[in-house]
């Protein structure tokens, strides 16, 4: 071989290319596609205006009247930008990559921004490698965030450690936009180490942030170290008070934690460049019944908010904020990463194209998706000789409560009396005062962490699952020890999944066998799975819509108030383990 040939192949490439796409743009070759009879929604004027598009070599070329190999008539459709989600846990869907795609892409996304890391926290460098495998050639652009904080904290069991070493190796990847939400935000403030190394390697990109309620000098400090964005604004006053410290707030809207409401009225017409409308965790029946993105476009014009800026809020800000300069809009130069839509208050696609070429038709995929990502190892690993069960010795007359809040990923500490019963402290189903557990399953260490939580609204039974951010142990809430144990074991069996039990009797099941996370079906056999189970919950006496999406957060000790680890009761404020017993 010609030293250096493979470089001058390559080079000969771009040139024929970039000559082409200038012969193209000034009419003197025909497209590879014209889509005529549109209305352009531009990103970059802020306007809907008639135009027809030419697209070659997967880029747009131009705008106006063009030859072309192939012509698709758009009249009555508007042409806009394919959609981006800048913030999402693939592995939250419950969906594969592969599957994911299959999913939301007929909806028009054509781009996500992942974080890997609740695979991370099972699998390590596997979990994201079989991510970043799973997600490759696929019809829609998987980009990452490298996870920041593998573990969450010190405060809880993970499967394993990711540290600046391992992100470094990563960092290079093309499909690697940077560092994750660095939501170990108490470990920043006090300078830790490991997360300045940490923070050091992703000034090579972007970082993402993640500071509920983080306000003032702490703040500051905070954004000083060049953390740039933030997705866990609650209230219209902290929205504008991260504006106001330069950075770029994600207004999500999730299957979970809904703010759009909330924060919507800060957006205006001169600081919406510096928002976006992310996902974040959306649950595979919230796909199935409502959608991905373009139930967010489709809630924020419901709520007010201009349909072209609410578009700009998918498209080009998320591009902007990432770097990537060829994607979300529709201008020369960029990717024909196209929608063609009927109307701008559903957001329904008609078409939906990837580098000019259609994959998904009248919200079906019209491509075939590539074979499946090898799965990796199973991940659930529980010690069982030595387990004690889940009693709780009474040591006091009141106890530290988890209280849900609706709609939100925040929970309240409550201080409330418990039943007592033969000197042991139990679920009060009258009062809504569940047992909670947290289960460790990835080293087979035997720690159980017991709590108690309000607000799942159990009469009967108990539920579990191994989706239980951020470490992902079993999560397990019930009225009676015995149902508890049995719906643990149901998660080991299927290695990982959710479980509901009743009288010793399994009444729902949905196994999760990739890492525990997710499941290898396709959407609409997870979604008719989970709806049965959440029947089943309901049939328990729950009063949430979802209860395993409320459960599956609190075990996470870096939003506050109080959480549940393997370790212990959480006290996240406070950021250390607190007493079970009493009001301090």
């Amino acid at each position: 071989m010609i030293p250096g040939g493979s470089d001058t192949a390559r080079h000969r490439a771009e040139e024929a290319h970039l000559k082409r796409v200038i012969a193209v743009g000034r009419g003197e070759e025909p497209a590879d596609l014209v889509i005529t009879g549109g209305q352009v929604v531009n990103v970059f004027s802020a306007d809907i205006y008639h135009a027809d598009v030419a697209v070659a070599e997967g880029r747009i070329v131009g705008f106006g009247s063009y030859e072309g190999h192939e012509r698709f008539d758009a009249s009555g459709l508007y042409i806009a930008p394919g959609f981006i989600d800048a913030h999402i846990h693939i592995e939250s869907t419950m969906l594969t990559p592969r599957e994911f795609a299959r999913a939301v892409v007929p909806l028009g996304t054509t781009s996500v921004v992942a974080d890997p890391h609740e695979i991370a926290n099972v699998l390590g460098l596997d979990g994201v490698n079989y991510m970043l495998e799973a997600s490759r050639e696929l019809p829609m652009r998987v980009f990452f965030m490298l996870p920041s904080c593998v573990p969450a904290t010190g405060l809880e069991t993970a499967g394993a450690r990711l540290g600046a070493r391992e992100l470094d190796m990563l960092m290079s990847q093309p499909q690697v936009l940077g560092l994750a939400e660095v939501m170990n935000y108490p470990a920043v403030l006090a300078g830790d180490g490991e997360v300045i190394e940490k923070l050091r390697v992703g000034h090579l990109k972007r970082i993402d942030g993640h500071a509920p309620g983080l306000s003032g000098k702490d703040l500051n400090a905070y954004v000083g170290v060049g953390i740039k964005s933030d997705h866990e604004c609650i209230t219209a006053e902290e929205a504008r008070e991260k504006l106001r410290a330069g950075m770029h707030v994600f207004i999500r809207e999730g299957s979970v934690a809904k703010n759009l409401s909330a924060l919507l009225p800060v957006v205006n017409a001169s600081n919406a460049v510096r928002c976006g409308l992310v996902s974040d965790d959306r649950h595979p029946t919230d796909l199935l019944a409502e959608g991905h993105v373009n139930f967010l476009l489709e809630r924020a014009v419901g709520l007010g908010l201009s349909p072209v800026t609410a578009i700009q809020m998918v498209t080009i800000n998320p591009a902007k904020y990432f770097f990537t300069t060829d994607l979300g809009a529709v201008a020369p130069g960029y990717r024909a990463d196209l929608v063609l839509l009927d109307n701008l208050t559903d957001f329904k696609p008609r078409m939906v194209l990837k580098d000019g070429r259609p994959v998904a038709e009248n919200g079906r995929l019209v491509i075939d998706l590539p074979e499946p990502a090898p799965l990796p190892r199973s991940t659930i690993n529980i010690r069982w000789d030595g387990f004690e069960g889940f009693e709780i010795k009474a040591e006091g007359e009141t106890a530290k409560v988890i209280e849900i809040v609706p709609d939100q990923l925040i929970t309240k500490k409550s201080v409330l009396p418990l039943a007592v019963r033969d000197g042991l402290a139990v679920a009060d189903p009258d009062r809504d005062i569940a047992k909670l557990a947290v289960v460790e399953r990835h080293r087979g260490t035997g720690n159980v962490g017991l709590g108690f939580v309000t607000g799942l609204g159990l009469l009967t039974g108990a539920l579990a699952s191994s989706v239980a951010h951020d470490s992902h142990n079993v999560v397990v809430a019930g009225t009676n020890d015995a149902d508890m144990a049995v719906a643990v074991r149901e998660i080991e069996r299927t290695q990982g999944g959710l479980a509901a039990v009743r009288d010793g009797k399994l009444v729902g099941s949905v196994p999760l066998p990739v890492a525990g996370l997710m499941s290898d079906r396709p959407l609409e056999d997870v979604a008719r799975d989970t709806e049965e189970l959440f029947e089943a919950a309901h049939a328990l006496g729950s009063s949430l819509a979802n209860p395993f999406m409320a459960m599956s957060f609190l075990a996470l000790p870096v939003i506050p108030s109080l959480r549940l680890t393997d370790r212990g009761l959480v006290d996240v404020e406070k950021f250390r383990f607190v007493s079970l017993f009493g009001a301090d």
